[in-house]
């Protein structure tokens, strides 16, 4: 008589496909190889314990979402931010590929309930291990990249991680007001006046409206969800105005 199978190893390979469904739904993705998409979330640990199977760690689709999230931020900001320097812009990209900030965009997603770890690794709490989860975020980018393009990696980064820039999410990074405060002393030119010319939006929600003068005239006008956040960018744009001719 043919012995049976354990039926526990197959329902939890099953539910686990399940989850991986929702979660492409979620994101509105669906992969051509699912493969990959499994392979970004399997860690080295579970792949130890189950040698006897073809799974692949995420290491080599860490190093290349490493790669492709270096690229594709760095080109948002410098399209988005004209007027920043070289030196500012690294440390920009700095601020927002670095771990915390990729757990972040992880955890928005649910991540760790979909990675595949090792019994010892699970219950050392490595579902939620900030390195663990930052490195599956870049496993995540670079499955991606090789299933839909760099153009499918932008369209995803457009909903997770670019409105956060906007928003001022790194704003400690972005300090366009000292920067702007700089320049006026330097050159004598006079003082600047912050106004907040609006506020809008129910209190979850608040939205301010800023604008920027100097000596009476405007400057720079700023939205944010925050008086500062909106000041930041009413400063930002200031200084895209005072902008020397010859740098355009």
């Amino acid at each position: 008589m043919p012995s049976k199978m354990n039926p526990k190893p197959k329902k939890l390979y099953m539910k686990k496909v399940q989850e991986f469904r929702e979660f492409q739904q979620k994101i509105g993705i669906t992969f051509t190889n699912e493969k990959l998409l499994h392979q970004a979330f399997t860690h080295s640990s579970y792949v130890n314990e189950h040698r006897r199977k073809p799974y692949e760690d995420n290491e080599r689709l860490e190093f290349l979402g490493d790669a492709v999230l270096e690229l594709t931020i760095s080109q948002f900001l410098y399209e988005t931010y004209p007027t920043m320097s070289e030196g500012d812009l690294t440390k920009l990209r700095a601020a927002i590929v670095c771990e915390p900030s990729l757990v972040t965009f992880a955890n928005e997603l649910s991540f760790g309930k979909l990675i595949l770890l090792g019994k010892g690794e699970e219950l050392t709490g490595g579902r939620e291990r900030p390195a663990l989860l930052a490195d599956v975020f870049e496993a995540f980018i670079g499955a991606l990249y090789l299933d839909k393009g760099l153009h499918t990696v932008v369209q995803f980064l457009e909903k997770i991680v670019f409105p956060k820039i906007k928003e001022g999410a790194f704003s400690h990074v972005m300090d366009f007001k000292s920067k702007l405060q700089e320049l006026i002393q330097r050159d004598g030119k006079g003082s600047l006046v912050y106004q907040i010319l609006e506020e809008k939006g129910p209190a979850h929600n608040r939205e301010f409206v800023a604008t920027v003068s100097l000596n009476d005239e405007l400057l720079g006008t700023g939205i944010g969800r925050s008086k500062k956040e909106a000041e930041q960018h009413a400063a930002e744009q200031a200084l895209q105005k005072l902008k020397p001719k010859k740098e355009k």
